[in-house]
């Protein structure tokens, strides 16, 4: 199979390093500790996307920065999770700035090694369920342009997929607000790209999201799409929750109670 066939789907992150990863959970983690959260998400996710090429032709990265830090990531990804370097440093068009550099980075760059799409992937969803991944693959697939986007609670979005490097969708755009999704589907239509919406799904950014993501790991809802089992992150949290929690009172109130149980 060639890559023209093949879905590119990279998970955009920084290298797990303290006081560079997960930065909004410090505190009540500490730096290492956020690293360490860092890690195990980017180990799922890329379990995530590989669980998913089980049914889609699909390829494995992360897009990376900062440039250097290749071997951080040694031993933490899935095995056939291949690397590249997202952080900006291209020419872009004026506008494309910020985060949408790197994001216009990665897709020019897989793109550019021929493959026929390119599906870009937040760090901060590690239960995202994985027929999510597989629907933008799907999606992609079909002949004719269009925009896959999978849009987070926050309003900005946890997945974006393309079949051509559309700088417009990065242009000027209020990058870390409420309005990341909205913008972005403007500039869509404005291109006149047919917009394929996956379901909403949720960040793990802040304290409130952590509590959140422990809840559903140890009480999943019935209903629903199924969460991806996230088996390195759940490992972390049944590992340092309850000694986090014991720190001191402040600690207590901010991290949320310990697994139910394992799996």
């Amino acid at each position: 199979m060639s890559n023209i066939d093949i879905c590119a789907m990279a998970v955009m992150a920084k290298a797990p390093r303290p006081n560079h990863a997960k930065t909004r959970l410090v505190p009540p983690l500490t730096p290492h500790e956020a690293a360490s959260l860092s890690a195990c998400f980017l180990r799922d996710i890329t379990e995530n996307i590989r669980e998913a090429g089980r049914t889609m032709p699909l390829t494995a990265y992360v897009a990376y920065a900062p440039a250097g830090t290749e071997t951080l990531f040694n031993g933490i990804l899935a095995a056939g999770t291949e690397l590249v370097l997202a952080d900006g440093s291209i020419p872009a068009p004026a506008g494309v700035d910020g985060f949408g550099r790197s994001l216009f980075h990665a897709v020019v760059s897989l793109l550019g090694q021929g493959y026929g799409a390119v599906c870009l992937v937040n760090s901060d969803s590690p239960t995202l369920p994985t027929t999510f991944l597989q629907h933008a693959a799907e999606a992609l697939s079909r002949p004719g342009e269009r925009m896959v986007l999978g849009v987070s609670e926050d309003g900005g979005y946890y997945l974006i997929g393309l079949k051509a490097p559309h700088a417009a969708l990065f242009k000027d755009i209020a990058w870390s607000t409420d309005q990341v999704a909205t913008q972005t589907v403007a500039r869509a239509v404005t291109a006149g790209l047919d917009v394929v919406a996956l379901p909403m799904w949720f960040d793990i950014d802040d304290v409130a999201s952590l509590a959140r993501l422990t809840r559903d790991l140890s009480a999943p809802e019935d209903a629903g799409p199924t969460p991806y089992a996230a088996h390195a992150t759940r490992r972390w949290v049944e590992e340092n929750v309850y000694a986090l929690a014991g720190g001191s009172a402040q600690r207590m109130q901010m991290i949320p109670p310990p697994l139910a149980g394992g799996g």
